[in-house]
């Protein structure tokens, strides 16, 4: 009888320390992916880059500056300051227009023209600040593909 009195105020403390923490906070690597590039009437291209937080917490993305290469040929740098937060795994989307190089305009006007594929990808970093606390530099590396979106002339999904 004793031995189950000690055992169940065993249980019992064992269960309460375990709520003592909280929830877990959890800050993981962000993603970021193309949504999808819009060829402008000038030559620009808009783009929609998807930020993804896959940490438990709200991190406020703050600067962002990546590399975007397509069907293997660079096309110049996506560059943003979004100044925005994104909840505990979710993710919000932030637009950007630049020149793309000669070759990445050639490339994605024969994806275009033909309803192929591009592939493309991305690389450099994301600055980040996770929950109020002190801000971070992410590495952003990612490959993919787009593809050509029907009834939408001039645009790649």
């Amino acid at each position: 009888m004793k031995a189950s009195r000690w055992l169940a105020l065993a249980f019992v403390v064992t269960s309460v320390a375990g709520c003592a923490g909280g929830p877990v906070r959890r800050v993981s690597e962000p993603s970021a992916r193309i949504q999808q590039i819009t060829v402008q009437a000038d030559g620009s291209w808009q783009t929609q880059l998807r930020i993804e937080n896959f940490s438990s917490i709200p991190m406020r993305f703050d600067s962002l500056d990546v590399a975007l290469s397509v069907a293997g040929e660079p096309a110049g740098r996506l560059t943003a300051q979004p100044a925005i937060t994104i909840g505990p795994e979710s993710a919000d989307v932030v637009s950007t227009t630049f020149a793309p190089s000669v070759a990445a305009k050639l490339a994605a006007a024969d994806a275009l023209a033909s309803g192929r594929s591009l592939d493309y990808s991305l690389a450099g970093t994301v600055m980040a600040t996770p929950d109020e606390k002190r801000q971070r530099s992410f590495e952003i590396k990612r490959s993919s593909a787009l593809s050509p979106a029907p009834g939408l002339p001039g645009v790649l999904r």
